[in-house]
């Protein structure tokens, strides 16, 4: 995609008219629309919110992050960041503030999550990103973000089964994943 191409792209998505209960994200130069989450996928983020010190932390979601390097507005399941570097306002968290970004796996979300996100959030330094995965039932811890553009991934990758807790040191917390449901009737992926 050209220069040009791309900034129609994120002219044509910042100006777009989504249907309530729709979710878009702009990754890679492509919207992507997706029907609200399940359930599993909301109790999930409650859990997590739950256990992230309030104090210390901004936990949001809804929140678009703003990746300088990518043709990409994703909206995350759960932006973490230190209270104490949010911006005044605007849209567009810049990634350099993020700390920790979560996805929770759904039923079509696999590749997006798993190879696509864990690319672009590589690309936009963003030191932790946690994918919850109620299909397999298991965290995927990844750090150590290298690299830029397609070739972007971290370095450190580290996969907890549910019921175990997922070390969090950034964030001074070990994340309580017992209480995580799984998604039923799913058949299993391949991924990581």
């Amino acid at each position: 995609m050209t220069a040009v191409d791309e900034r129609r792209m994120t002219e044509l998505f910042e100006n777009l008219e989504v249907p309530e209960g729709i979710k878009i994200e702009l990754l890679r130069g492509e919207i992507v629309m997706m029907a609200g989450p399940d359930l599993v996928h909301n109790l999930i983020i409650e859990e997590v919110l739950d256990q992230i010190p309030r104090r210390k932390w901004h936990r949001l979601q809804t929140q678009d992050i703003d990746i300088l390097s990518e043709t990409s507005e994703p909206q995350p399941d759960l932006v973490v960041l230190e209270r104490d570097v949010t911006p005044d306002s605007g849209r567009l968290m810049p990634s350099a503030a993020v700390t920790m970004l979560v996805e929770v796996v759904s039923r079509t979300s696999v590749q997006r999550d798993y190879l696509l996100k864990r690319s672009i959030y590589a690309a936009g330094r963003v030191p932790v990103y946690l994918i919850i995965d109620p299909v397999m039932g298991q965290c995927v811890l990844l750090t150590e973000p290298a690299g830029s553009g397609d070739e972007a991934d971290y370095a450190v990758q580290r996969i907890t089964k549910f019921g175990d807790p997922v070390p969090l040191p950034l964030l001074d917390v070990d994340l309580a994943t017992g209480e995580f449901g799984t998604l039923k009737g799913v058949r299993p992926h391949r991924l990581p």
